[in-house]
């Protein structure tokens, strides 16, 4: 079954490349959907997929890249949108 996760990432998560790495993580799991810094220090991400890819995502999320330094992560279940890529956004 498809679900789709609205996430919230806090804590050193800017300036490291988490944005390009939960993109590459994406694909790895043939997950759509986007990435996005929010202002000040936290990452935004809408993700969808097979449940057992989305949920190998949120884990990934925990720990993101080598130089992260993940204080929080919140996920909360949403309505499928239907993304046919995973991008970075701006």
């Amino acid at each position: 079954m498809r679900r789709h996760y609205n996430i919230f990432v806090h804590g050193k998560v800017q300036g490291v490349n988490y944005r390009a790495n939960a993109q590459a993580t994406a694909h790895l799991l043939n997950l759509t959907g986007y990435v996005k810094n929010l202002p000040k220090t936290g990452v935004y991400i809408e993700v969808e997929g097979p449940e057992e890819g989305v949920n190998k995502f949120i884990e990934w999320c925990y720990t993101g890249p080598k130089l992260a330094i993940v204080t929080e992560v919140k996920a909360e279940e949403a309505p499928l949108v239907g993304f046919q890529t995973f991008e970075i956004k701006r």
